[in-house]
C-alpha cells in the first residue's frame, strides 16, 4: 500500500509540475515549454534526493504514452500539407532515420566499446523521432517558411513510427544477440504492411461502429468521447497480439479517423468539440509528464554515472556532445541534399543563401523530446540471458544528454537563424493587427460553420452565419476595407448559373426559350459589372431605362399569351432559377474554405443564393416551424461561440495577438453568450 501511495504521489508532482510549467510558459515565453519542464522535473529529483525512479514495463510505457500521443499527432494532422509535401517528408521520415541510426550506432561503438554495436543502434533509432510539442512551440518566437514548417509536421508524425520499429528490431538483437539481416527485412516489411492494413480496417471499422451506434439515437458526449479515446489503446494492444506493428496500426487508425465524416448535426459538432478539448488536455498532460520525467532521470543519470569508476565525467560530457554534432551533422548534409533536389529538379533555379538557411532551419528544429524517452525507457533491465542489459543505465544518460543539448540548440540558437517574426512598432499597427486577427477568426468560424452544415439545420446555421457576416462587415467598416463582394466572384457565380441552365436546357428539362432568356439576362448583368466603374452616369442612367422598357415589352407580349400558358411559363423559369441558385450555392460551399477566395466574399454570397432559392420554393412558414428553427439557431450559435474561443487560443499560441487582447476577445465572447442564455 506504501508503494502505491508513494506512486500516486509521485504522479501528483508531475501533475503539478506540468501546471506549474504551464503558467512560467505564460511569464516567461522566450524559453520553450519543453525545457521549462526539464527543469522542473530536475527540480523534483534533487529535491527528493535522487529518489525518483521510473520503473515501468516497457510494453506497459509504449502502450500508455506512446500509443495515444502518436493517435493524437495522426488525428490532427492535415492530409493535404502531408501529401503535397510527401517526398521530403518521407524522405526524413525513413530514409533519415535509417542512415542516421546506422551512422550513430557504429561511432557510439567504436568511441564507447562498453555499448555494443546493437545497443548503440537502438540509441540511435531512438534519437531518430523529433518532438511535436518542441517544434510546435518555435512557432511562438521564429517565423518557418511556409514549405520547411509544413515538412518538420509531417516528420513528426511519421518518422515516429520508422524510429520505434528500427528500435524494436536493435533491441531485440541486444537482447537475444541474435541478428539476421534477411530476417530483420522480411519482418520488417511484415510488420510495416500488416500494421499499415490492420490500422487502416481497424479506423474505419471503428468509425462503421460509431455511425451504426449513433443510428440507434445514442448521441451522448460522454459516450462518444470514451470511445474514441479507447481507439489506440484497443488498436495497439490488437496489433501486438497478431504481431504487427502496433505503432503503424495507430497511426494509420488516426489518419482514418481524420478521413471519416465528422458532422452531421449540431449535436455531433458539439461532441467533437469536447472531443478535441479532451484530446488536447490528454497531450498536454502526456507530452508534460514525460518532459518532467525527463528531468527527474537527468540528475539520477549523472549521479550512477558520476559515481562509475569506468567513464571519466569530463568524457562523458564529450561523448553527449559528439552524438549531438554528429546526429546534427547527419541531418543538416541530408537536408542540404533535399533542399538540393527540390531546387534544382523542382524550381529550376540556382541553389542561394536562402536555401543553405532553410536546410540550416529543418536541421536545427529537430530537437528530440517525448517519443525519444519513451522509446529510451522501455530499454529492459535484463537480455535473454538473464544478465544485466549492458551500459543501460549510460544509454539512457546519453539519449537524455542530446534530448537537452537540441532543446537547447531549438531554443536558442533557431531565433538566430530563422526570420523574426514582424512585431507591431507603434499603437496604430498594433490595432490594425488586432483588428486583422479578430477578421480571421470570424472568417474561420464562418468556415467551420459552414463546413458543418446538414439539410436538416441549413436554414438555423445561416442565420448564425449572417450573424458573422455582419459582425465581419462592421469590422472591415472600422479599419476602411471596401465592404462590396467581389466583382470577379460575382461574375464567376454568374457563369455557373449559365453553364447549369444550358445543361438543363440540353437535358431537356427547361424549355428552350425560358432557358436562354435567362441566359441572355445573365449574360446583361455580367456585362453591367464589368464595365459599371467605367460607365458615365448618364449611360449608366441609360442603361436603366432601356432594361425597364425591355421589361415592359416583354409583360406584354407575354400578356397576349395565354392565362394557362403564362402560369406554366412563370412556373417554369422559377424552377429554373432555383434549380441553378442551388447548384451555384452547392459550388460555392465548396469553395468557402480555398485559399484562394474570400471567405467572406463566398460565404456571403453563398448565404445571398441559398436565400434566393428557399424564397422561391418555399411557402412562409408555421408557428411550429418558426419556434424550431429559432431553439435549432440558438445551439448553432452556442457552438459558434465555443468555436470563436478555441480561435482566439489558438491566435494567442500562434503570438498573433498579446494575453491582454485575448483577454479582451474572450471576455467579449462570454458577454454573448451569457446574452444568448438571458443571464445578464
Amino acid at each position: 500500500m506504501l508503494v502505491r501511495l508513494e506512486m500516486l504521489t509521485l504522479v501528483l508532482w508531475l501533475l503539478i509540475a506540468v501546471l506549474v510549467s504551464a503558467v512560467i510558459d505564460q511569464i516567461v515565453p522566450k524559453v520553450s515549454l519543453p525545457l521549462i519542464q526539464v527543469v522542473m522535473g530536475a527540480v523534483i529529483a534533487i529535491s527528493a534526493g535522487n529518489a525518483v525512479n521510473v520503473d515501468l514495463d516497457p510494453d506497459l510505457f509504449l502502450v500508455l504514452f506512446i500509443a495515444p500521443l502518436l493517435y493524437i499527432e495522426a488525428k490532427d494532422a492535415d492530409k493535404a500539407l502531408l501529401w503535397r509535401n510527401k517526398k521530403p517528408i518521407l524522405s526524413l521520415a525513413i530514409g533519415l532515420v535509417v542512415v542516421s541510426t546506422l551512422i550513430i550506432g557504429f561511432s557510439v561503438h567504436a568511441l564507447i566499446p562498453a555499448i555494443s554495436l546493437a545497443a548503440a543502434f537502438a540509441l540511435g533509432a531512438a534519437l531518430g523521432p523529433t518532438d511535436a510539442v518542441a517544434v510546435t512551440s518555435l512557432s511562438k518566437t521564429v517565423a518557418l517558411p511556409e514549405r520547411q514548417w509544413g515538412v518538420l509536421k509531417g516528420e513528426l508524425l511519421l518518422n515516429d513510427a520508422s524510429g520505434i520499429v528500427s528500435f524494436q528490431f536493435a533491441l531485440a538483437a541486444a537482447t537475444t544477440g541474435v541478428f539476421s539481416l534477411v530476417d530483420a527485412g522480411v519482418a520488417f516489411v511484415f510488420e510495416f504492411v500488416g500494421g499499415l492494413a490492420l490500422g487502416f480496417v481497424l479506423g474505419y471499422a471503428f468509425n462503421f461502429a460509431l455511425r451504426r451506434i449513433r443510428s440507434l439515437g445514442i448521441e451522448s458526449t460522454t459516450f462518444h468521447v470514451l470511445y474514441e479515446i479507447c481507439i489506440p489503446f484497443v488498436v495497439y494492444l490488437m496489433s501486438n497480439a497478431i504481431h504487427v506493428s502496433g505503432i503503424i496500426a495507430v497511426v494509420t487508425a488516426g489518419l482514418v479517423n481524420v478521413i471519416a465524416p465528422r458532422t452531421v448535426s449540431p449535436s455531433i459538432a458539439h461532441m467533437n468539440i469536447v472531443s478535441t478539448n479532451v484530446w488536447q488536455v490528454i497531450s498536454f498532460a502526456l507530452n508534460g509528464v514525460v518532459f518532467v520525467m525527463l528531468g527527474t532521470q537527468i540528475p539520477t543519470a549523472m549521479f550512477y554515472t558520476w559515481q562509475s569508476p569506468d567513464i571519466d565525467n569530463f568524457a562523458l560530457i564529450l561523448f553527449v556532445l559528439f552524438i549531438t554534432a554528429v546526429l546534427m551533422g547527419v541531418r543538416f548534409l541530408w537536408c542540404v541534399g533535399m533542399e538540393v533536389v527540390h531546387v534544382k529538379l523542382g524550381n529550376r533555379r540556382r541553389f542561394t543563401r536562402s536555401d543553405w538557411r532553410n536546410a540550416l532551419l529543418v536541421t536545427l528544429c529537430g530537437s528530440k523530446g517525448t517519443i525519444t524517452l519513451s522509446i529510451l525507457f522501455t530499454i529492459p533491465f535484463y537480455i535473454q540471458s538473464g544478465q544485466a542489459f549492458p551500459a543501460r543505465s549510460l544509454i539512457i544518460f546519453l539519449g537524455c544528454g542530446v534530448i537537452l543539448c537540441t532543446l537547447l540548440i531549438a531554443n536558442f540558437i533557431v531565433p538566430l537563424v530563422a526570420p523574426k517574426k514582424e512585431r507591431k512598432q507603434t499603437d496604430i499597427d498594433a490595432q490594425q493587427n488586432y483588428y486583422e486577427t479578430m477578421g480571421d477568426i470570424l472568417r474561420n468560424v464562418i468556415e467551420e460553420l459552414t463546413a458543418q452544415r446538414v439539410p436538416t439545420n441549413r436554414r438555423s446555421t445561416r442565420n448564425v452565419i449572417k450573424t458573422y457576416q455582419d459582425r465581419l462587415a462592421k469590422l472591415k467598416d472600422r479599419i476602411d476595407v471596401d465592404n462590396e463582394i467581389d466583382v470577379d466572384l460575382r461574375i464567376q457565380a454568374y457563369d455557373w448559373e449559365q453553364e447549369h441552365a444550358l445543361s438543363l436546357v440540353e437535358e431537356g428539362i427547361v424549355s428552350r426559350d425560358i432557358g436562354l432568356e435567362y441566359i441572355d439576362r445573365l449574360e446583361r448583368y455580367k456585362s453591367y459589372l464589368r464595365h459599371r466603374d467605367d460607365r458615365s452616369i448618364f449611360k449608366r442612367m441609360l442603361a436603366t431605362v432601356r432594361m425597364s422598357f425591355s421589361r415592359a415589352r416583354a409583360s406584354i407580349v407575354r400578356g397576349l399569351g395565354k392565362a394557362g400558358a403564362l402560369s406554366e411559363s412563370r412556373e417554369e423559369a422559377k424552377r429554373l432559377q432555383i434549380e441553378t441558385a442551388r447548384f451555384v450555392a452547392g459550388v460555392l460551399s465548396s469553395q468557402v474554405a480555398d485559399d484562394n477566395v474570400s471567405t467572406e466574399d463566398a460565404s456571403r454570397l453563398l448565404l445571398a443564393y441559398e436565400q434566393r432559392a428557399s424564397v422561391l420554393a418555399n411557402a412562409r412558414p408555421s408557428v411550429t416551424t418558426t419556434f424550431k428553427i429559432a431553439d435549432e439557431t440558438d445551439d448553432i450559435m452556442r457552438l459558434a461561440y465555443q468555436i470563436e474561443l478555441e480561435q482566439i487560443q489558438k491566435m494567442f499560441e500562434l503570438d498573433r495577438i498579446t494575453r491582454q487582447e485575448a483577454n479582451r476577445m474572450r471576455d467579449n465572447v462570454q458577454v454573448m453568450i451569457m446574452d444568448l442564455e438571458n443571464k445578464l
